[in-house]
C-alpha cells in the first residue's frame, strides 16, 4: 500500500498542472500527501481491526480535515450522521489497495472493495472502481502477469485496457470519475517496465495526477515488489506519525516481498 500513498505524493504537486511528460522531478520540496493517502490509511487501518471503513474513514478523515477532499466527500466528513451519497467518483478506486494486499481469494477482495467504496460510493461505477482496483493489486501480487491482469480486468468490468499510455495522453484532461480514472490508471500500470516508470506514465497523462498515480503505484508495488529506497524515505519523512504507524504496521503484517 505504500505503493499507493508514493504515487499520490509524487502524483501531489502535479494535481492541475497537465503536466504531459514523463521527465520531471520524482519527488520535490513541495511535495505532500492527499486525501488519497489519508483515505488509503483509513482503510487500512480498518483491515487491522475491526472492517470498519466507514468508521476509519471519518476518524482519519476528521483528524486531515484540509487534504483536499472532494466537496460532497466533505460535507459527508462533518455530517453528524454520514450516509453514502451515490458517487461514481474516483475516491473509492484512490483507498482501496489495501485490500488486494490483505485478502486472498477474488472473491473476498471483491467483496471487501465494494464494502470499502460502499460507505460513501455506493453507485454502481462506484462499486465497479474500486473492485477493479483492487482485483488488479491481487493479480499482481499473485499472478505477476500482465496479460492475465489486461484480460480480466477488461473482462470482468468492460474497461478498454487495450491502449498505450502515448496514445491516452494526447486527448486526456483531468476527470474525478471512476469511468475516466481506474482504466487510464490500470493502463499507466501496464505499459510500465518498473515501479517508476508507472507512476511516471500515470502522472504524465495530465489528469487527476495524484489519485492517478494513487492507483498505478499500488498496482505496481504488488507487481514490481518494493517501492525504491529513495521514494521511500522520503514518503517516510512527510508521512506524519499516525499514518505512518498504521501503514508500517499494515505492511508488516500482509506484504511480504
Amino acid at each position: 500500500m505504500i505503493g499507493a500513498i508514493a504515487g499520490d505524493i509524487i502524483g501531489s504537486v502535479h494535481e492541475f498542472g497537465a503536466t504531459k511528460t514523463k521527465k520531471f522531478p520524482l519527488l520535490v520540496e513541495g511535495s505532500f500527501f492527499t486525501d488519497d493517502s489519508v483515505m488509503t490509511v483509513a482503510i487500512a487501518h480498518a483491515i487491522l481491526t475491526d472492517g470498519d471503513y466507514r468508521k476509519a474513514a471519518l476518524d482519519f478523515g476528521r483528524r486531515y480535515p484540509d487534504a483536499g477532499y472532494g466537496g460532497l466527500f466533505r460535507e459527508w466528513l462533518v455530517s453528524p450522521d454520514p450516509k453514502p451519497y451515490d458517487s461514481w467518483g474516483n475516491g473509492s478506486a484512490m483507498r482501496v489497495s489495501p485490500v488486494g494486499f490483505a485478502f486472498d481469494t477474488v472473491d473476498d477482495v471483491l467483496r471487501e472493495a465494494a464494502r470499502a467504496a460502499a460507505f460513501t460510493h455506493n453507485h454502481p461505477e462506484g462499486i465497479k472502481g474500486a473492485q477493479a482496483t483492487a482485483l488488479a493489486v491481487f493479480l499482481a501480487r499473485t499472478e505477476w502477469d500482465m496479460d492475465l491482469i489486461r484480460h480480466e480486468i477488461s473482462t470482468r468490468f468492460g474497461y478498454d485496457l487495450d491502449r498505450t499510455v502515448d496514445e491516452i495522453r494526447p486527448g486526456y484532461s483531468f476527470d474525478e470519475s471512476c469511468q475516466k480514472t481506474v482504466p487510464e490508471a490500470v493502463v499507466a500500470f501496464l505499459d510500465s517496465s518498473s515501479y517508476e516508470d508507472a507512476v511516471r506514465n500515470a502522472v504524465s497523462l495530465g489528469g487527476d495526477s495524484d489519485t492517478l498515480a494513487c492507483i498505478t503505484g499500488g498496482i505496481a508495488e504488488a507487481f514490481y515488489g518494493p517501492v525504491p529506497p529513495e521514494i521511500l524515505k522520503k514518503v517516510r519523512e512527510i508521512l506524519p506519525d499516525d499514518m505512518l504507524d498504521v501503514t508500517d504496521r499494515f505492511c508488516d503484517r500482509y506484504m511480504k516481498f
